[in-house]
């Protein structure tokens, strides 16, 4: 670490510190001064929190809208989707005509929130649609031939998929073949031509010019709600009922948001902070009977709440569960089969996080072993027999932080010998691209993916060829994401400043989330007094400045780390950085500081 070095991308780093403890650049996110000026004087702020919304390209003329979204301003025109009026016809078509309709879904958080949304659109409108979510082990991902089989035979007559089936060419064919009329609502990354279908709406199709590829499927499902209000009305569905009022189901897009991490800008921002503040009542029974069983009193609802305590409870269901306990449980209006299926969730959720550990402790023993961790390779690809495919990716991105690569986690059946994996990359590096090149080649049975995360399926037998392709694959990016591995950071504070007044202050750019990221700040010169190394590696410890200023803090999974180590010494002079945390144990209302990442100025 050299005082006063250039960081990436030219600017200087932050505090001096060119590689911390963990290896990355700390810089200041940069931020246009005529812009910080700006949202100064017309929105009257101080400059840390107007600097820190110009640094989050927040325009001039966007100020008020961020800090105050309204769906009025911001809700895009439903027709400017592909095939999105395509959709809304034949859906509310199948309504009038009392067509046997079901809903296909991914038993993830956002498949499920997506799921619920339209059944509770469905029901609203005198209409019971029904459930199909694949099971993980038994049919993998999205829609497959049999599936469509299957809901033939059970006499569906309209199938709807959500957050899934856009790439799915091949089932799309044999629905079509079968005479089974599919429309597909999707968000994920697809081939130039879209699949056979009714309607295959998807922002992130090449055709689409709607502009809000950031959504995640639950959002797309809330456009399409409006979309079939305005094609019910047209179309005279709500002469004898009153139109669904879907504001009241923004909880489960904002859920869907928050879960499958997703780029918060724009109107998936407003509609996600929207969708939190409809959370905070906890109508939904689901939600209300899962917050519950997880042992949490209802409070004004955070991204925390949705991405820590409901999402993986939700999420347990398709990983070690039934696959469509998390749909079942965000469509009831039935508080008894709430409390049930929540406490189920809640107890496989126990389950997934002790084969979790497990996984992820054998993963790391086994990669460390051979270094394969440290060495200038682009990706670090593990595999073990009998780990199950529903933790593998939660493992990926664990040992990805950990190790800051991508990493692929691979359980592979001892009888078969095919293994089902899952990664997570780093930014500057796709790797679902990667992964769907490598299926290209004949190297796997199954892979695709996006950017920051892929799924495979592969032969025990090919594993060192696939772990040869990848690293000639992303080579170059590795390159380039090295050079690119910083952490930015908002504003230097004292630990005696870090005020219950100041994290309130930065609250106001809340949710937090790709592409609005929760401010960062930085400590220099601090002492870790009282360090406790807690279970599951994580350190508590008071942060305490020369004039004796103090903070409360925690650093999660990194007491066999440097910057763990650093803070278990116990030494003095070090640089901090982390988030500001609400404090609100017996009611004290203060903070507390989240390490991220720990610089010693004594290593040059």
């Amino acid at each position: 670490m050299a005082d006063g070095g250039a960081g990436a991308g030219g600017r200087p780093a932050f505090l001096g510190v060119e590689r911390s403890l963990s290896g990355r650049t700390w810089r200041q996110r940069p931020a246009d001064a005529s812009l910080v000026r700006h949202h100064m004087q017309a929105l009257g702020l101080d400059e840390p929190l107007a600097r820190a919304m110009a640094s989050r390209n927040v325009g001039a003329d966007e100020g008020a809208h961020y800090l105050k979204p309204t769906l009025r301003a911001l809700f895009p025109d439903p027709s400017c989707f592909a095939d999105m009026d395509a959709a809304a016809t034949a859906i509310v078509d199948a309504v009038k005509r009392d067509a046997s309709i079901h809903v296909f879904a991914d038993y993830d958080v956002d498949g499920a929130a997506s799921a619920a949304l339209l059944i509770r659109w469905f029901r609203a409108v005198g209409t019971e649609a029904s459930i199909y979510v694949p099971d993980r082990l038994t049919e993998g991902y999205g829609p497959s031939a049999r599936a469509f089989d299957t809901l033939k035979a059970g006499g569906a007559e309209l199938v709807i998929t959500v957050d899934c089936g856009a790439a799915a060419n091949e089932a799309l064919a044999h629905a079509a073949a079968i005479d089974l009329p599919v429309v597909v609502v999707d968000h994920h990354l697809m081939r130039a031509e879209p699949p056979r279908a009714l309607a295959v709406v998807n922002p992130n199709r090449p055709d689409c010019g709607s502009g809000q590829g950031a959504l995640a499927a639950a959002g797309v499902v809330f456009v399409l709600l409006a979309a079939l209000n305005r094609e019910g009305r047209r179309q005279g569905l709500f002469a004898e009922r009153a139109e669904p009022d879907i504001r009241r189901w923004m909880d489960l897009a904002a859920l869907g948001a928050i879960c499958d991490v997703t780029r918060l800008s724009g109107f998936n921002r407003a509609l996600t902070g929207l969708g939190l503040k409809v959370m905070s009542d906890w109508s939904n029974p689901g939600l209300h009977a899962l917050l519950k069983a997880a042992g949490v009193e209802p409070s004004e609802a955070k991204v925390s709440h949705a991405g820590f305590i409901l999402g993986p409870r939700i999420n347990a269901g398709g990983r070690i569960g039934r696959s469509d306990l998390g749909a079942r449980l965000l469509s009831t209006d039935d508080a008894t089969e709430a409390a049930r299926l929540a406490a189920e969730l809640d107890a496989l959720n126990v389950q997934r996080r002790e084969v979790e550990r497990e996984v992820t402790e054998t993963a790391i023993r086994r990669v460390e072993a051979t270094g394969a961790h440290a060495d200038d390779s682009p990706v670090v690809v593990v595999a073990g027999e009998d780990w199950h495919p529903g933790v593998v990716g939660i493992v990926a991105g664990r040992l990805r932080e950990r190790w800051r690569k991508p990493v692929i986690v691979i359980g592979i059946d001892p009888v078969t010998g095919v293994g089902k994996g899952s990664g997570r990359s780093q930014p500057g590096m796709n790797l679902g691209r990667a992964v769907q090149a490598a299926w290209e080649e004949g190297v796997l049975l199954a892979g695709g993916g996006h950017a920051m995360a892929a799924g495979l399926t592969m032969h025990r037998a090919r594993l060192n060829d696939l772990v040869a392709f990848l690293h000639a694959r992303l080579a170059a990016e590795r390159v380039e994401a090295l050079a690119d591995d910083v952490l930015d950071i908002d504003a230097l504070i004292e630990p005696g400043g870090a005020s219950r007044d100041l994290f309130e202050a930065f609250e106001q750019l809340a949710p937090f989330g790709p592409g609005n990221p929760e401010p960062v700040f930085a400590l220099s010169g601090v002492q870790a007094r009282e360090p406790m190394q807690i279970n599951g590696g994580h350190i508590r410890c008071r942060l305490v400045a020369p004039d004796g200023g103090g903070l409360r803090a925690v650093a999660w999974r990194c007491a066999d780390l440097p910057q763990g180590r650093a803070l278990l010494s116990g030494q003095g002079g070090l640089s901090v950085v982390g988030r500001l945390k609400a404090d609100d144990w017996n009611g004290r209302r203060g903070v507390q500081f989240e390490i991220e990442d720990v610089a010693d100025p004594r290593m040059a």
